[in-house]
């Protein structure tokens, strides 16, 4: 009995405790001696604060002295929040044992088996809300594309239709990343969706929500103007476009005069988006509701073209995964402010590749602007002084470190920027860059480019705090990234460069 794993006391017909075994003393902390009454145990236990008891200590106390010798299962939670399983049964002369089980791990597997079960059928419902989703989701673009056609079948001048033309090329694009987003959507209450983080600008994709949307707009006699930004944001950039999409889509749905502006602004270390419009605006008590799940603001005004109000209950998971705060503002008749923030990106990291080009009015602030050139292939130096010269820069150029530290120290160029291959003859463009700050005695912004696509060359570049650009090197990618180290210096301390 005392190898068992169940703690066990037996009582006698005159309620005498004539047994206890090795296992009650593992299991139980209760106040029990051999010879006690039965009657003294229960109040004991009663108020020994060991168990957690589901009614005051003399109600419990007084049903368990009635119960002696009667068959009763129960579980009880210990203070030290283990279960155990108190069993008893009458014995044949007339008394009564009493078994204790520790049941914690049992019924913590019964818990979890709770939990999946309530997330299969979560996953089941996801699967409906995904496919109305989808057919809600998909209308903008495609609703884009209708009036573009229609558009198109009528345009009589040849610029304008292949202008048509272009944007119907945009709205299928922008129709094909949708479908891919949304089967992402239809896996975040699976769990499985992993957001892929990268640094880009914003100017495009606001150029891309542009063109989604700007003749839905026309038709309802509204403006849309998206404010101009070359700031560099770091989050999913398929995610993000899902979720501005979703909050122009509603500005325009809920506007009939006036129109829809979006634009970012500054906040802490990062930048918030915000989507203005002059809509309907939106209850005080429905602010919090919108965001929920097909629901839909109670409002005369409102039709079944107003959509299934699935769009803000995804916007609201996604910025949750994302983890960008969203912010609300609204007054009823006067419109409404949807807002997310957040982080700025790491300019050197950003597929600069896939952002629109700085003009060349922009490229016209780099006039006067001296830079240090250290390139060992001859040719390829003198064809970067002549692009940079070009731009209206005041281009040095070094061979070598020892060229570049004569250029430095006799006084012939005060660099600003410094422009360094990474493969020179004795020493690493990083290593030149180093010299040349120490002996300004000052932290010049530079760009290492190379030939070596090696992720190793690239990581060590990149983890000494200067941007890489791989060669052969794109005009515009340098232009952008010049641009971002000259003139957005608060971007750099932002990230602690």
């Amino acid at each position: 009995m005392d190898a068992i794993d169940s703690g066990i006391l037996v009582w006698s017909p005159d309620r005498l405790l004539v047994y206890i075994n090795d296992a009650f003393y593992r299991n139980c902390n209760l106040p029990v001696t051999l010879g006690m009454r039965y009657e003294e145990y229960v109040i004991g236990v009663a108020h020994s604060h060991e168990w957690v008891l589901s009614c005051p200590p003399e109600q419990w106390a007084s049903e368990k002295l009635e119960d002696f010798g009667s068959i009763s299962d129960a579980d009880f939670q210990f203070a030290a929040g283990n279960i155990i399983h108190v069993a008893q049964r009458p014995t044949s002369a007339g008394g009564m044992a009493v078994t204790f089980t520790d049941v914690t791990s049992i019924k913590h597997n019964e818990h979890e088996l709770r939990k999946a079960k309530e997330l299969a059928e979560a996953t089941d419902e996801a699967k409906s809300r995904f496919l109305r989703a989808a057919n809600h989701d998909l209308r903008q673009p495609l609703a884009s594309l209708k009036i573009l056609i229609y558009n198109c079948l009528h345009a009589e001048d040849e610029e304008q239709r292949r202008e048509i033309l272009h944007a119907m090329g945009v709205a299928a694009s922008i129709m094909e990343d949708l479908l891919g987003a949304l089967l992402q959507i239809g896996q975040l209450d699976a769990g499985r969706i992993q957001p892929r983080i990268t640094s880009f600008q914003l100017s495009e994709l606001f150029e891309r929500l542009n063109i989604q949307f700007r003749h839905q707009a026309q038709e309802k006699g509204l403006s849309l103007k998206f404010v101009p930004s070359s700031k560099t944001v770091s989050t999913d950039r398929a995610l993000l476009e899902r979720i501005l999409s979703n909050f122009v889509a509603n500005a325009i749905r809920f506007t009939e005069v006036g129109g829809i502006v979006v634009g970012c602004r500054r906040e802490v270390r990062g930048i918030r988006i915000e989507v203005v419009d002059t809509g309907r605006g939106i209850r005080p008590e429905d602010t919090e509701r919108v965001f929920d799940e097909f629901y839909r603001v109670a409002d005369g005004k409102r039709s079944q073209k107003d959509g299934l109000g699935l769009g803000l209950n995804i916007v609201k998971r996604l910025a949750a995964l994302l983890e960008h705060p969203i912010r609300l503002r609204s007054q009823p008749g006067k419109g409404s402010t949807f807002s997310l923030w957040i982080p700025l990106g790491n300019i050197w990291h950003s597929d600069v590749a896939a952002t629109t080009d700085i003009s060349e009015a922009v490229a016209g602030e780099f006039a006067g602007t001296p830079v240090l050139l250290v390139e060992d292939d001859e040719i390829l130096r003198e064809s970067m002084a002549q692009l940079l010269r070009r731009w209206g820069i005041d281009v040095h150029a070094a061979a070598n470190e020892t060229d570049a530290k004569r250029l430095v120290s006799e006084g012939a160029v005060a660099p600003e920027l410094i422009i360094a291959d990474y493969n020179l003859q004795t020493r690493t463009g990083l290593d030149v860059i180093n010299v040349i700050r120490d002996l300004v005695g000052d932290q010049i912004p530079a760009i290492v480019v190379t030939a070596d696509a090696d992720p190793k060359v690239v990581s060590t570049i990149r983890d000494a705090g200067v941007p890489v650009l791989i060669k052969p090197v794109s005009p515009p990618r340098l232009r952008v990234l010049m641009h971002n180290l000259l003139f957005e210096p608060e971007l750099l301390k932002q990230m602690g460069h």
